[in-house]
């Protein structure tokens, strides 16, 4: 199978378009590099209209695991809490599914981004590493 980042250098940026190849990225995308692997990600920083509408199925897609079983977790505990305390109240399950729904679009990548770096990966250039300092998703370490 063919390497679909073969030729990434560090001189290709987000914000003249360019990705690995000559790819053309949209500039609220950023691309983060594991120095001890080679392995790389590019995601959109900001808002995750598929985990607004369909949360499981950007961390499905990623193959981000850690991130689905939380995204799990809290909604079967939010849902055992109002079964427990509101039954079957439709109107306030669904309400609060809302608000869950808002929760994972609003947050999701940002989680993806900070696992991503709890594992060792950083920003692979300049455009990227000033798109995610400015999201408040990584802070530089200090050496």
């Amino acid at each position: 199978m063919q390497d679909p980042f073969k030729g990434f250098n560090d001189n290709n940026d987000n914000n003249n378009g360019n990705g690995p190849q000559g790819l053309p990225l949209p500039p609220n995308y950023a691309t983060v590099v594991n120095p001890e692997t080679g392995n790389m990600r590019i995601a959109k920083v900001g808002f995750a209209w598929i985990a607004l509408l369909f949360p499981v199925v950007p961390p499905i897609f990623r193959a981000d695991w850690y991130n689905l079983l939380c995204i799990l977790g809290v909604n079967a505990g939010v849902q055992m809490i109002l079964m427990m305390t509101v039954g079957n109240n439709a109107e306030i399950v669904g309400l609060v599914q809302l608000g869950l729904e808002l929760l994972w679009g609003f947050i999701y990548n940002m989680m993806y981004f900070k696992h991503l770096f709890n594992k060792g990966f950083v920003p692979a250039d300049e455009g990227s590493r000033d798109l995610l300092t400015n999201a408040h998703y990584w802070k530089a370490p200090k050496n």
